[in-house]
């Protein structure tokens, strides 16, 4: 018998679903605003947390909105699209101001969440999978918990030009009898296709991952999608025979173009690759590493160190503003990106370090005076803290994708340094994630 229960939301998780408290516990809701009641119906139960959606919606929002996009309940990738953008900016800053004071137990001032003023349209990558479903082949976006694809004709958060060209390689796996992969007999051709657009150049960039080494009319099939797209400038396939969740394989072979798109920030050129790390909102990159470099209070005698410094923007970016940085970074391929960005932008006061950054601080205790980190969502490392304090820089700015890996790293830093800013910034409208920079200031400096 399916359990049906009236509850009124709350609360807001980390992952943006509605909180419901009951006497059976804590239930998260999808599409649930704070203050609505509805009846909800339990889908299933986990670590001691029910998950439910909603069977009819009691009281609504005056914050409530009519989705734009027709899949926004189902396809899992969004989940402010029934929210006003005011709404999902409160509820990010709240994100950020919680994690900061429950995990870290740290009381210090968030700033108000620096949103886009036009939140649509704004990824320049997606990676979306195919199937054939019936006689149909479909592309889209896997439903939450699940490899069932719900079909998709647009993307209201994608860049404009992916549409065209999903749907133009649809119509030709069709009429040139390519088939999509099929996850249950490991057959078929086309996994999944990463898309990856400029912003400030009509450039795209199409990744064919593929189940196989070779498939037949495949270069007539790039010679077909190229003309009928003008704006591709690469084809790449990447080939991943490998029975996993990760989308890209090891090798790749450039079926057409140099194998690269560029693009702008802040008035530099920027290679991008299709295993390059690049930031997926153009506009509030910008707006962010501005944000970090300013709040850093650089000046032309600041050494900078870039830890994690992917294919070397922020470094490459924050150059101008100090005698020298050195950019460290542990993937080949990126580093390799990094010292090409800075040939092409004749940038010549930056040094780049193929190693693990950790290990570089242990072995040379090199002296900075400021230190630029933008690590992954889980955040940095103990050991990485520790040898950061080691050498104790004047300034840090920690550019974080997650508030709770933030808070966590932050306590090992704040008997050392206050904290001078902590700014959210809105990179992903319409998802749970927000990015934060954080500054810091070495205790007791004069700097």
């Amino acid at each position: 018998m399916e359990q049906i229960i009236r509850g009124k939301c709350v609360d807001i998780s980390s992952e943006g679903k509605g909180i419901i408290k009951t006497v059976y516990g804590v239930i998260l809701v999808d599409s649930l605003l704070i203050g609505e009641e509805a009846e909800i119906k339990v889908t299933y139960s986990r670590a001691g947390i029910s998950y439910g959606k909603i069977i009819k919606l009691l009281t609504k929002s005056e914050d409530r909105i009519i989705p734009k996009c027709p899949i926004s309940t189902s396809c899992g990738g969004c989940c402010f699209q029934n929210a006003s953008y005011e709404y999902e900016l409160r509820y990010k800053k709240k994100k950020v101001s919680d994690a900061l004071t429950k995990i870290g137990h740290i009381n210090c001032h968030v700033n108000d969440v620096i949103g886009m003023k036009k939140p649509e349209y704004y990824r320049n990558k997606i990676q979306i999978p195919f199937q054939r479903i019936g006689k149909n082949i479909v592309y889209g976006f896997y439903k939450a918990n699940t490899h069932k694809i719900i079909p998709i004709k647009s993307c209201n958060i994608e860049d404009y030009r992916s549409k065209k060209i999903l749907k133009d390689i649809q119509f030709l796996m069709s009429e040139m009898r390519i088939e999509p992969y099929n996850e249950d007999n490991r057959s078929g051709v086309i996994r999944h296709v990463l898309i990856r657009t400029s912003y400030h150049y009509d450039e795209v960039m199409v990744v064919l991952v593929t189940n196989v080494d070779s498939f037949p009319s495949r270069n007539n099939f790039v010679k077909e999608l190229v003309k009928r797209n003008k704006s591709i400038v690469t084809v790449i396939q990447n080939i991943n025979s490998r029975d996993t969740n990760v989308i890209l394989g090891e090798k790749e072979r450039i079926l057409y173009g140099k194998g690269y798109i560029k693009d702008e920030i802040l008035s530099l050129k920027f290679h991008i690759s299709s295993k390059s790390f690049f930031q997926v909102n153009p506009i509030q990159t910008e707006v962010l590493y501005k944000l970090a470099i300013e709040g850093l209070n650089l000046n032309k005698n600041d050494t900078l160190l870039d830890a994690y410094s992917g294919v070397g923007t922020i470094g490459l970016i924050a150059s101008k503003y100090v005698k020298n940085v050195t950019s460290v970074e542990l993937v080949k391929s990126a580093s390799d990106n990094a010292k090409e960005n800075a040939r092409n932008n004749n940038i010549k006061n930056i040094e780049i370090i193929n190693a693990d950054c950790t290990e570089y601080i242990e072995e040379n205790l090199p002296y900075f005076s400021a230190v630029i980190l933008d690590p992954p969502r889980k955040g940095t490392s103990e050991r990485f803290l520790k040898a950061l304090l080691k050498i104790k820089p004047e300034k840090i700015a920690y550019i974080s994708c997650d508030p709770a890996t933030l808070a966590r790293d932050l306590t090992y830093l704040i008997n050392d340094y206050d904290i001078s800013l902590v700014q959210p910034v809105d990179m992903f409208p319409r998802s749970f994630h927000v990015e934060t920079v954080c500054g810091l200031r070495l205790k007791d400096s004069k700097k």
